[in-house]
């Protein structure tokens, strides 16, 4: 199917053409008609679907074509809420790419950063409005903006919000809007406080579904590597040797744990840079610049840093440290392998994680391949955790290595990211 069968205006049809966009995604064919329509939407899609242009482009359509935006009180039309700083940043980017040859306003605003840039915007006036809920609700409460106008509502990466402790935030922000309206609400997973919120604030929803939470990208080479975890960081540098990985993302659980990676990895001549939630909006944005432009050949993040970016051709994934959920492990090697490329996706297992790797192996439902043939592999944790189910992979000297979703972290393995 190409994007000139789902009954887009013309304009958006130049915008995506001049983006190099021929062909819908799954994700894109099955919500733009329906949100057309204006129906209520239950997407139960992760990034990386192409879930923000299955909303922006009929968003952006409907405010061309309707009477209210032209005949309308002024205002905010359109509220989309999303968890983090980056993740609204590249909203507002896809936002500016599909609506370049449409007359409507957007802006973005988020906290870690000087407010009066975002209030002379909206002073300015805007038709769309993409915000994090802390900033949001600031800016509610000084006045600077209003939702009385709403009547389109994008709840993107719900699931999310509630990890993050975002979740009341949230409700207050419902609580202000228009109760009718047209509500779009995105999650990759649905635990059972995601799926409650969703009953309450949705009216006779379409679900639309793509990618299962377990299933891992295809394209993407896994493989585990068992190591002491006084080892992780010797095992890092010799396979970061390797000239075949110009760039890679490395995973850690904490904001603490990926500062020392970085600083270990700087140490031994290799550039890097950390990621995470306590790194000023500038410094994450200038971090992510660098890791893209490749003058950064190693990028350390949180899972909460690192959901929403999207880095074109990143052949490489790290789990320094595997995650305590298992549907994160999905998430984390989905930042490589996609839109059809092949990626390598590498974890690092010590025998206190050794119970994380079981529960990836049941969510994937196959076992990821182990490497013997390194300096540091942990013959008695390998035995202790695979009794009967290893699979071991070719000899390969080391040839080295990801996909992505999310679930409520419960408190009962880990430390918390």
């Amino acid at each position: 199917m190409s994007f000139e069968k789902l009954n887009l205006i013309e304009p958006v049809l130049r915008a995506l053409k001049a983006e190099g966009y021929t062909q819908p995604t799954p994700i894109q064919e099955q919500a733009i008609p329906i949100l057309l329509e204006r129906k209520d939407l239950l997407g139960c899609a992760q990034t990386g679907t192409g879930k923000t242009a299955a909303f922006a482009i009929p968003i952006l359509q409907l405010l061309h074509q309707d009477e209210l935006y032209k005949k309308g009180p002024a205002g905010i039309k359109t509220l989309i809420l999303t968890p983090t700083r980056e993740l609204a940043i590249q909203i507002g980017e896809s936002f500016t790419a599909y609506g370049k040859y449409l007359k409507i306003r957007h802006t973005v605003i988020f906290g870690g950063v000087s407010q009066k840039s975002q209030t002379d915007a909206l002073r300015s006036g805007v038709d769309i409005l993409i915000a994090t809920p802390g900033r949001l609700l600031d800016l509610m409460n000084q006045r600077y903006v209003h939702l009385q106008h709403i009547n389109t509502f994008v709840l993107d990466e719900a699931d999310r919000m509630l990890d993050m402790g975002f979740i009341h935030d949230v409700k207050k922000i419902i609580a202000k809007l228009p109760t009718k309206r047209q509500t779009l609400f995105f999650s990759a997973t649905m635990p059972a406080e995601i799926s409650k919120l969703a009953d309450t604030i949705l009216t006779n929803p379409v679900r639309v579904q793509v990618t299962p939470v377990s299933s891992t990208a295809n394209t993407v080479v896994q493989s585990v590597y068992f190591v002491e975890k006084s080892d992780k960081r010797s095992l890092l540098l010799h396979l970061l040797k390797q000239q075949s990985i110009e760039t890679a993302l490395v995973f850690t659980r904490t904001k603490h744990g990926a500062d020392k990676v970085a600083k270990d990895l700087n140490r031994a001549g290799v550039q890097a840079e950390a990621i995470h939630g306590n790194k000023s909006q500038n410094a994450r944005q200038r971090a992510l610049s660098n890791f893209k432009a490749k003058q950064t050949r190693v990028l350390v993040a949180t899972d909460i840093a690192a959901r929403g970016i999207d880095i074109d051709d990143l052949s490489h994934v790290v789990n320094y440290e595997l995650p305590n959920i298992p549907e994160t492990y999905v998430h984390r090697i989905g930042r490589t392998g996609r839109a059809g490329a092949s990626g390598i996706a590498l974890s690092f297992c010590d025998t206190e994680e050794k119970e994380f790797l079981r529960d990836i192996h049941k969510l994937i439902a196959r076992t990821i391949p182990v490497v013997e043939d390194h300096p540091y592999h942990s013959v008695s944790g390998a035995n202790r955790s695979f009794e009967g189910q290893r699979q071991s992979e070719p000899r390969r000297s080391g040839n080295v290595a990801s996909r992505h979703t999310q679930k409520r972290w419960t408190g009962n393995r880990g430390g918390r990211y």
